[in-house]
This record gives structure tokens, sequence and C-alpha cells, in this order.
């Protein structure tokens, strides 16, 4: 989600700032002219409320600066922040904790998935949320295979290897399947 919300306000962002200039390289007089109005519309807006209960004005001045360094200090704290675990925590029969991290589990999968006959390559992406695992397979294969075997087989050897050898559970499970070129489009 805070994905989505940064690229909305960098697209906005820059869109404003192709007018802007856009604005200023097509009529620079002009754009500087409507600038100096606008400042100094708001310069004397501000001068008239400073008079008009100063008391107010500072609050509103306060008011303005803590409401902007709590909305864009939470968005930058956001941003910074590391949002995701790179492990999983795994609890032990023992009642031991333990955090697996996710470049090993993908390691171990793609090792075990390229054993199996007619594979040729594993690209395995491991995403952890809490205590489950999100997998997403890109396995290259032979081009003669039967591909609802195959996926099942994969599907299979990846449920056991999560769930059963490493004590994890098997969130999202994404395979894509892509087979080697053929014998005549290597000679072509």
């Amino acid at each position: 989600m805070l994905n989505s919300f940064n690229r909305l306000v960098a697209t906005l962002l820059w869109l404003l700032l192709l007018a802007l200039i856009s604005y200023f390289v097509v009529a620079p007089f002009q754009a500087l002219n409507a600038l100096q109005g606008w400042l100094a519309y708001v310069n004397q807006q501000l001068a008239a409320w400073q008079q008009q209960d100063p008391t107010r004005f500072l609050i509103g001045q306060i008011a303005v600066g803590v409401v902007a360094v709590l909305l864009f200090g939470s968005l930058l704290w956001l941003e910074i922040w590391p949002r995701r675990h790179r492990g999983v925590r795994v609890r032990t029969r023992e009642g031991g904790l333990v955090e697996l991290d996710t470049e090993s589990i993908a390691r171990r999968l793609e090792w075990h998935l390229d054993q199996l006959a007619d594979v040729i390559s594993v690209v395995p992406e491991v995403k952890s949320r809490g205590s489950v695992v999100d997998i997403h397979l890109e396995v290259e294969t032979a081009p003669n295979i039967d591909v609802p075997m195959k996926t099942d087989e994969v599907v299979e050897v990846t449920r056991d290897i999560i769930e059963h050898d490493l004590g994890l559970k098997l969130g999202k499970l994404d395979v894509m399947l892509r087979h080697a070129p053929f014998e005549e489009e290597w000679a072509a």
C-alpha cells in the first residue's frame, strides 16, 4: 500500500514540476510576474491575519508545523524502516524459537527442485509474512515434459520441503514454468 501511495505522490509531483518548468520555459517573464503577484498576495494575507489576532496566528503556525512534522516524519519513517523480516520465525518442539533466513530457504528449494528430472534451472523468491512463507518459483524445464504432471511434482516437492523438512507454513505458491528451446530452435 505504501508503494502505491509513493508512486501516486511521485507521479503527481513530477507532473506538477513538468508543468511548472514548461510554463517557465514558454513564458518566463509572465511566469515570474505571476509568481511575484501570488507571493505578494500570500504575504499580504498572512500580515492581515497576524494583525487581526497575533495569538491565533502563532497557534496556527505551531499547528501547521506540528502537522507537517508528524505527517512527513511518519511517511519518512515508514519509507526508511524495514517492513519485512528477512527471516521466518519457527518454533521447535521443545519450545525454542529460531529465525530462518529467506535466502537459506530459497537456496534449499533451488537445490532440491533442481534435482528433479527434466528441470534445468529454478529461481525461487521467498517472502515471509509472520510465520507464513509465500513462494514464487521460476522453473525452466525440458521442452517435451508433461506440464500438469511436472507442475504437480514441483508443488508437491516444494510443499514437502517447506512444511515437513523446515516446519514452516506455506502461504501463496506461484509457479511459473518456462520451457527450454527445442533442438530445432537451437540449430536455427
